[in-house]
């Protein structure tokens, strides 16, 4: 008589016993995930700032510059610009230049959410009447002073969930360096389901620590774009 064994159910229990083994890479995922996320956005804020002012400053040639940068990156996928950097820029300079795995992923996601973040800043800016602007120039207000002490902080409120928005897909982004073998999250996820093929376990518990992050910046950014709703039908 021959015993058959029944094929571990993929939702098993046992199948998750092997979190524990992994858990220290799974924290060091986490952090590698978050330390990305943050160089990447504050990379993300300062050309986005940048090239929305450029995009509305009188030179038609800086303009012109703005635009085809948001052009370009919205356009594009976000792994080209992966393959690109890591691999191609070795390629082309000998391997003279080869940026790690960590920095790449922050050069590429900056990059890539700038050109958003870019959009959200311009639309809110433009947002504000040009009454404001007006007003402010015929009291004696430099441009500079005009746009960032008086029309700014007006747009705030209309750039804020949008840009939440972009904040938290720029985070779910980060998960593109695993394709160039970074530390983060999915990478370690996928470690683990091919080291022990418990693939629903692994997965399941990356997409539960993109969830902690990502949830309470989704949440408040739509309690924010709901107290601008309200504010404004009053």
């Amino acid at each position: 008589m021959f015993l058959t064994t029944v094929p571990l159910s993929p939702w098993a229990l046992e199948r998750w016993a092997g979190f524990t083994d992994y858990f220290d890479d799974f924290v060091l995922g986490f952090l590698y995930t978050l330390g990305t996320a943050a160089g990447a956005l504050l990379l993300a804020l300062a050309l986005g700032t940048g090239f929305a002012m450029l995009n509305r400053h009188r030179s038609a040639f800086l303009r012109f510059i703005a635009r085809v940068y948001v052009e370009v990156f919205q356009n594009t996928p976000l792994l080209v610009h992966f393959v690109f950097l890591y691999y191609g820029l070795a390629i082309v300079t000998d391997g003279a230049i080869r940026i790690n795995t960590f920095f790449t992923a922050i050069i590429c996601v900056g990059l890539y959410h700038g050109a958003y973040i870019a959009e959200v800043i311009r639309s809110g800016i433009e947002s504000v009447p040009k009454g404001q602007t007006e007003a402010a120039l015929s009291q004696g207000f430099s441009q500079g002073d005009t746009m960032w002490l008086i029309v700014l902080p007006q747009a705030i409120r209309s750039i804020l969930p949008p840009l939440t928005n972009q904040v938290v897909n720029l985070i779910k982004n980060t998960a593109t360096v695993a394709i160039i073998s970074g530390a983060d999250i999915m990478f370690t996820s996928k470690n683990w389901a091919y080291d022990t093929g418990n693939y629903v376990p692994a997965f399941a518990s990356a997409a539960i620590l993109y969830f902690i992050m990502c949830f309470p910046l989704a949440s408040w950014g739509h309690h924010m774009e709901t107290k601008n709703k309200n504010a404004y039908n009053l």
